[in-house]
């Protein structure tokens, strides 16, 4: 039985046959109203999957981790070198001889691997694909002038492969849309400031013009996906527009991909904009995918680069996520644990917790939910929310970005180091709670912290551009602070900060400007009425711990 067709006449249908086919009309649900089908592809074009090989001694990283990243115990900061992380996680011989000889039995032999041995970029033709995978039918999907393959229904492996690979990558993936980040022209009001610059945040958050990066081994970077670029010339404009009297730099010093041409991305902009902006002086690198293979996942590639690099940046800043329901647990549960391999060689990862507060996903006739986003919904990197100014036209304290994204995961549990503030604001807010139909108390929750997201000024195609909003703003702004304090560490002869959470909520909002008004967006209906959670004293699942205080948040984190 085929779920590509209807039931043939005769087909015997048994349990198994029933959960394929149930999985097969589930799939087809699955692809995005806003991708169409053009046809199937031709036999002969060659497609690039990725094969994640399943990993030795992965709750030894996850307690490395915690042992590295905590700052009571013994071994906080003494992070491994990627040649040790391969060493503890690298495959074992076994699982290598099955799934290259099972690739090979195909004709397949054109792969790449990574120094961590723990992934498979192959190269092979869809008609080959098809026969790999069983079940799977490659399709070719447009939307807005991109063109991707992917495959139309679930695949299968054979059970003697199948404990051995965590996942495929390549088959089933659609890019989320791109969010418009620019908001409305409001009218014009008097006030101080007509929209956030990098001095704006600079007296908000109390850097001064001497806070700069002055460490030769300190980096920070920024990852491009979804087709966004940055233009060289935008970034030198900005900072002759907009650098103030801090001492800055205009250019980057690496980018590892290809550059896509034609006109910048406003999201790319702003990222590397903003975190050179608060990082000021410290080398930054861009990290871009130009999708040159249409049926690989971005965010995937980005992960195998960090696979394969000894030396990297120790600060990244995302501004990309999906819904957790859009994804396969065994892929988010891999992805994961590619972050624990970050975190624990010294890398701070911080993503951005997503523009669509606490998010709603309809699960059936008057029934619905919140919806968490992933990669912020892991427990192993620092989500970063949104905020605005109480008067949006002076530095005053902030309030909450109605936008600003946060909740509780419904794939990762609740880690330690957040149990208690989380249970504390459960308690303050007991009576204001939503219903707990909509989300799940146990799991992870997030932001961890935040920072303005509201009514920045980008340069993009040479032309200064107001009111760009989003957590995407916030995220690379928290970041190059972040990126400042490993300067001082880093002078101090100190390990760097690596996978922050620990310790920022051993911290208990120390350092941090605490927001404590606002709601984020929620469901719109009649239980909810629009509305997720809302802001309260100390950690709150809509702006985390609050916004840096700079000067304090260095001291706080300088002590070893």
């Amino acid at each position: 039985c085929n779920c590509s067709n209807s039931l043939k006449p005769g087909c015997v249908l048994n349990i198994f046959s029933y959960i394929y086919i149930m999985k097969c009309f589930s799939s087809f649900l699955r692809i995005p109203e806003d991708w169409t089908r053009v046809g199937r592809v031709d036999p002969a074009e060659e497609l690039e999957l990725t094969f994640a090989l399943k990993q030795q001694n992965v709750n030894l990283l996850e307690e490395t981790l915690r042992w590295v990243s905590d700052p009571d115990s013994a071994q906080y900061g003494k992070y491994l070198t990627l040649e040790e992380v391969a060493s503890l996680v690298r495959p074992s011989e076994l699982t290598h001889k099955v799934v290259r000889h099972w690739l090979h039995s195909h004709g397949i032999t054109n792969c790449l691997t990574v120094r961590t041995e723990d992934f498979l970029q192959c190269t092979m033709t869809a008609e080959v694909a098809e026969k790999l995978l069983p079940g799977s039918r490659f399709n070719r999907y447009i939307r807005d002038g991109q063109s991707l393959v992917r495959s139309s229904a679930p695949y299968s492996v054979h059970d003697d492969v199948h404990q051995h690979l965590d996942f495929v990558g390549g088959l089933h993936r659609f890019p989320p849309k791109g969010q418009d980040l620019r908001k409305e022209q409001k009218s014009s009001k008097e006030g101080i400031h007509l929209g956030v610059t990098p001095v704006i945040l600079r007296t908000r958050y109390n850097l001064t013009a001497a806070d700069v990066g002055t460490a030769q081994n300190n980096s920070q970077a920024v990852a491009q996906f979804l087709e966004q670029y940055y233009h060289p010339a935008d970034l030198a404009e900005f900072m002759s527009l907009f650098g103030g009297s801090f001492q800055h730099l205009s250019q980057v010093d690496r980018v590892v991909g290809t550059q896509g041409g034609g006109k910048a991305g406003i999201e790319a902009s702003l990222d590397i904009e903003y975190i050179m902006s608060t990082g000021a002086n410290v080398s930054t690198w861009v990290f871009t995918n130009p999708g040159r293979h249409e049926s690989q996942e971005p965010f995937l590639q980005w992960m195998l680069l960090l696979s394969n690099m000894s030396d990297l940046p120790w600060v990244h800043t995302i501004s990309y996520g999906d819904d957790e329901d859009s994804l396969s647990t065994a892929y988010m549960m891999r992805i994961n644990t590619e972050f624990m391999k970050a975190g624990i060689r010294g890398i701070s990862l911080l993503f951005a917790s997503g523009d669509s507060g606490a998010g709603c996903r309809h699960l059936g006739k008057e029934q619905n939910s919140f919806r968490p986003s992933f990669p912020a919904s892991s427990p192993y990197v620092t989500t970063v929310g949104g905020t605005s100014f109480k008067n949006p036209y002076k530095v005053t304290y902030e309030v909450t970005d109605y936008i600003s994204g946060g909740g509780f995961s419904n794939v990762f549990k609740m880690p330690d180091y957040q149990v208690s503030a989380v249970e504390g604001y459960l308690k303050t807010v007991a009576a204001k709670l939503p219903p707990q139909s909509y989300y799940n108390v146990s799991g992870r929750a997030y932001p961890d912290m935040a920072a303005l997201s509201d009514n920045y000024w980008v340069v993009i195609n040479r032309v200064p551009v107001p009111w760009v909003s989003g957590t995407s703003a916030s995220t690379p702004v928290v970041g190059g602070m972040l990126s400042l304090v490993n300067d001082h560490r880093l002078l101090k002869g100190l390990p760097t900060l690596g996978f922050l959470n620990p310790r920022l909520y051993k911290l208990k909002g120390q350092a941090l400007f605490d927001v404590t008004e606002g709601c984020h967006l929620g469901c719109l209906d009649e239980q909810v009425q629009g509305q997720g959670f809302c802001a309260a004293p100390s950690w709150d699942p809509v702006t985390g711990w609050g916004t840096p205080n700079y000067p304090a948040l260095l001291a706080a984190l300088l002590s070893e």
